[in-house]
Formats: structure tokens, C-alpha cells, sequence
């Protein structure tokens, strides 16, 4: 299964594309971020300007795109800070939905603490230890406190790198007097919380989000890609080094800088500032840098909810044979009849290509009607054909189109009874060349309906010959299968018509063999079939009422509860 996580933060839009593993991790196959920072200017309830959420628009586009290339079969996102503050937060999520066709879900700053303790604790091991994380954002900070399995405190502060740059860093280089107000305004937002994290007690500290990598690795000396510096320990000395040495030197210079990110230039001074103050009060000796964030606890969070969905995936890589069996499943479907109708189904589609010359796509679209036929069963036994329509247009069907949806659900429609007429919503609405598809389809789906009327699987196995008049069916069978043969004497008929040749139906159980022309139960109906009775040794014909004879004597030894159609 693959699935693809968005993060819109203040600064940056970050999107990764995972590959979860049949044990319930996972791999980052894919990886993007745009630095486009949507909370500059808006992190005190003010609005989104115009040109960012345009640039916003244009990047969640692009990554929507990437992302399916990949063929996930899910995008998870969240906004941050930046959209949870303004005042037009929410337009900016109905741009999303309807532009580019994402639902992004606004998450709280605990939620958001949660999520990136939920990623840092899984890439760090850090299994029973108690670990304090830090992330710090485009528009807040996240604080938490816990093991792997339990995040005990999570805060977020408004103490973001933009926020606070545009409040307190204004001035270029920045001021001694300006630094030192950053700082007391940073210890009397989260002093006291800090401290009760050093009351409990730790046993390491993690730091999160492109700030701190970027950060932590110049602090380190270090000039290499992120990747090569995860789970990177940085002594907190260090840090200190270079938030002196950050402090007092001038944009122009700051971007000379060998390592650092010049798109993070201008927040640096700030951010340093801030990680320094932090560690200070938590006594820290050093902090191991950690490139897993939000997007990865996303992830993570979403398998924990989702495992028997991704177990069903990994059975299903199709999202579409998986968006059927997951409706069929919510229906509670019968899977032995349903799978046994389709495998019957298949193979006389596959029999008689020469008689309807149709494709692998249409075999699809059989396949599947085959398996919901009896949905509606979930609704009401009385008209269940009608509810399998009903319930397969409206079952959000992942992977098909509209008229695809239309034409399974109206397999489904004609399994049981009446035949597709024009007059007949959805199926006068489409293309006259796939009304004669769903004509085709659903006879055989009706016919191999019939072949498992007992609802036991007795029919093991069928072989067609296209003979001259007849189109003639052996069933191998263990067991009694004299219901499944007057079944498929009354609903064989509609496809033979679109053959235009009578189907005729030889037995090969333990016993002795038998044969029935499929015609017989609507030879009133079909003049143009012929009555010819099958020649050869073992085999008679069934007229009309022979096979209404048959019926009532198969009801006698049938139990009822083997009848469940």
C-alpha cells in the first residue's frame, strides 16, 4: 500500500510518498518541500494574502500530482499554525477541496505535538526512555514529553521562527537589546512547563523540523545532506557556539555561510536564539537531530488507525479490487456464493470471447458485478437486486469512473429477474454500445447465479463448446446439483438469446449423466430457439414442465435454509 502525507506549515509545504510494509512500517519512496512561507505576516489572526495562497494552490497541485504518479491510494493532509490562526483559514480549505481536489485537515497545536512525538520517538528508538521532543515551526514550537508508546505532556507555543523574527528580528544585524527580549519572552512562555519536564525527568532530548537539522548540522560543522546527519548528537555547547556567532553577523554575511540554507538565512538568528533558550532550561547536554516530523507522524498515526485496511491492501494492491471487496465486506456479502458466481462467471466469459468479442476491461467490470450481485441482501431480501444497484452507485467506489460504477451496478440489477430496458433509469443513460456490454455481462452473471442457486459451491468446474446450433455447458459437480441444473435451465435463457443459440447443459457428477437445454423454461418467450433435444447416450431434454417437475422435487430434498436467493 502507498500513501502520500502533506504538511502546509507556516514556513513550508512538505509532502512524502510512503510504501507500509506488510509489517506495518513503512518506506519514504518520494520526498518534496517548498519553502513558501504562508504564515509571514499572519500569525496574529490577520488574513492569508492573496499570492500566497495562490503559490499554496500551486504547490499542493504539484504534489497532488507526483503523488499519483506514484499510484498512492491515499493523501492524508493537515495545516498548521498559519491556517489555524487567520481569519480566512477556512476559505483557504475550500480553495484546497475544490481546486485541487484535497481535504486538508486543520489539526490543533497538541494534536500536532502529538503527531510529531508519534514520528520522532519511531525514528530514534527511543522505545522506554522517557525523550524530550522539540520541533520548531514556521509559527509555533512543539514541546513533548513521553516513550514510544505514550507521549505523557505535548504543548505547542506561538514561538515559531517567523513569528518570532518578525516580532523581535527586524533589525539586521540583529540587537543585543532585541536578543535579550526574545529571550525572556521565550523562558515566560514555557519556563514553567520546561520545568516540569525536568521534574519528571529524561533521558534525551530530540530536536525535529528543517530549523533544527539545519541548525544542529551547522552546529556540528557539519556540510552534509540531511540524511547524514540523522540521529546526529550535537552537544548543547556547540549550539551555544553558534548562536553567538549567528547573533551578531548581518544577513549578507549569514548567507556565506557554507551549509546553511539560504532560504533559512533570515530566521536563523531567531532560531538559534530560541533552541539555545530551550535547551538552557532543560538542562540538556546535547540534542540528537531527527528528520522525521509531522508528515511521518501522519503516517504512522494513520497506520495505526487504518491496520486491517493495510492488510487488506497488501492483499488487494488494486485499489479498485480492494474499494470492491471493502463495499462488499461493509455489506456483509456472502463470499463464498459471491466468489463462487464470479469464478463461474469468468470462465464462461472467457469461453465465449468468440461469441461476444469483448475485452479485459469489460471482464473487470463482470467480475465485480459478480461479487456485489447480492449486496442488497443487506437492505431487504425483497427487491435485493435493486438495493445491490442502489448501494454500488452510492458504495464510493475508489479508481472508477462514473459509467464504470453504472454499468457494475447494473450487473448487479439484472442477476435476478427482469432484463435491461431502455426505460430503465441509469441504463438508458448510456452509450448504446455499453448498454449491449451490460446486456451481455449481466446474462452471464444471471446464469452463474443460477449455477450456485444452492449457494454450496457444488458446480466444481464447467467446460463450453461452441457447437452448431447448440452452445453446450458441462458441469463437473460433487455431489447432488439438481438445483443448480433447473436454476440454469430458467436462467441461461436471456444469454442464449444474445448468442442466438440454445444453451444446453450436460452433467458429470458420481452419478450417471444428464442434459438440459437452457431454452426450455422460456421457450415460450424465445420462438427463435430452437427445441432440439440433445442426441447422444446419457442425455434427455427437459421441456417446461419437466423442469417445474424438477424444481418441486429438488424443494422437497433441499432443506429451506440451503435456498437463500
Amino acid at each position: 500500500m502507498r500513501i502520500a502525507a502533506i504538511d502546509v506549515g507556516s514556513n513550508s509545504v512538505h509532502m512524502i510518498v510512503c510504501r507500509i510494509r506488510p509489517d506495518l512500517s513503512f518506506d519514504v519512496i518520494d520526498r518534496e518541500k517548498d519553502m513558501i512561507r504562508l504564515g509571514a505576516g499572519v500569525l496574529e489572526g490577520r488574513i492569508l494574502p492573496d499570492a500566497a495562497v495562490a503559490t499554496a494552490m500551486q504547490t499542493l497541485s504539484k504534489f497532488r500530482q507526483i503523488a499519483e504518479s506514484h499510484g498512492v491510494d491515499e493523501i492524508i493532509a493537515s495545516a498548521t499554525s498559519a491556517v489555524r490562526e487567520a481569519d480566512n483559514g477556512g476559505d483557504f480549505l475550500t480553495a484546497a477541496r475544490r481546486n485541487v481536489g484535497l481535504q486538508i485537515r486543520v489539526i490543533s497545536g497538541t494534536e500536532e505535538a502529538r503527531l510529531i512525538h508519534l514520528a520522532a520517538a519511531y525514528a530514534v528508538n527511543v522505545g522506554r526512555r522517557a525523550s524530550v521532543v522539540i520541533d520548531i515551526g514556521g509559527g509555533s514550537t512543539e514541546i513533548t514529553l513521553g516513550t514510544s508508546a505514550r507521549v505523557e505532556m505535548a504543548r505547542s507555543f506561538k514561538l515559531g521562527a517567523i513569528r518570532l523574527t518578525e516580532r523581535f528580528g527586524t533589525n539586521d544585524p540583529m540587537t543585543p537589546g532585541d536578543a535579550a527580549r526574545l529571550v525572556r519572552h521565550v523562558r515566560r512562555e514555557c519556563a514553567a512547563y520546561l520545568r516540569q519536564i525536568v521534574g519528571r525527568g529524561y533521558q534525551r532530548v530530540i530536536g525535529a523540523s528543517g530549523t533544527i537539522l539545519s541548525l544542529g548540522a551547522l552546529a556540528a560543522g557539519r556540510r552534509r545532506p540531511v540524511d547524514e546527519v540523522r540521529n546526529l548528537r550535537v552537544a548543547t555547547k556547540d549550539v551555544r557556539r553558534l548562536r553567538d556567532r549567528l547573533v551578531r553577523m548581518p544577513l549578507a554575511a549569514r548567507l556565506k555561510i557554507p551549509g546553511l540554507d539560504p532560504r533559512r538565512a533570515d530566521l536563523a538568528p531567531v532560531g538559534i536564539l530560541l533552541l539555545d533558550t530551550i535547551l538552557d532550561a532543560l538542562a540538556a547536554e546535547d540534542i540528537t537531530l531527527c528528520d522525521f516530523a509531522l508528515r511521518e507522524g501522519l503516517v504512522l498515526d494513520y497506520i495505526h488507525r487504518n491496520r486491517a485496511q493495510i492488510r487488506k491492501a497488501e492483499r488487494y494492491p488494486d485499489v479498485r479490487r480492494r474499494s470492491v471487496i471493502e463495499l462488499a465486506e461493509r455489506c456483509s456479502y456472502a463470499q463464498p456464493h459471491a466468489s463462487q458466481v464470479a469464478r463461474l462467471a469468468l470462465a464462461i466469459f472467457d469461453a465465449t470471447v468468440e461469441l461476444h468479442g469483448l475485452g479485459s476491461r469489460e471482464r473487470e467490470w463482470l467480475e465485480f458485478g459478480a461479487l456485489l450481485h447480492d449486496i442488497g441482501h443487506h437492505i431487504s431480501y425483497e427487491g435485493h437486486h435493486q438495493h445491490s444497484h442502489y448501494l454500488i452507485k452510492h458504495g464510493d467506489l475508489r479508481g472508477f469512473d462514473p459509467e464504470e460504477t453504472e454499468i457494475i451496478a447494473l450487473i448487479a440489477r439484472y442477476h435476478r429477474r427482469g432484463t435491461p430496458k431502455k426505460s430503465h433509469e441509469g441504463f438508458k443513460r448510456l452509450p448504446k454500445k455499453r448498454r449491449e456490454v451490460v446486456r451481455v455481462l449481466a446474462a452471464i452473471v444471471r446464469l452463474a447465479e443460477g449455477l450456485d442457486r444452492s449457494h454450496t459451491q457444488v458446480v466444481t468446474d464447467l467446460k463450453i463448446t461452441l457447437g452448431d446450433p447448440a452452445l453446450a455447458i458441462g458441469l463437473k459437480t460433487r455431489g447432488d446439483a439438481e438445483l443448480e441444473l433447473w436454476a440454469a435451465t430458467r436462467h441461461g435463457a436471456p444469454l442464449g438469446e444474445l448468442f442466438q443459440k440454445p444453451i444446453e447443459f450436460s452433467l458429470t457428477p458420481r452419478g450417471p449423466r444428464r442434459a438440459v437445454p437452457a431454452h426450455a423454461e422460456h421457450a415460450r418467450h424465445s420462438p427463435q430457439l430452437p427445441r432440439t433435444p440433445l442426441r447422444g447416450r446419457g442425455h434427455r431434454r427437459i421441456g417446461q414442465d419437466d423442469a417445474a417437475g424438477a424444481a418441486r422435487q429438488v424443494a422437497q430434498r433441499q432443506r429451506p435454509s440451503r435456498v437463500r436467493h
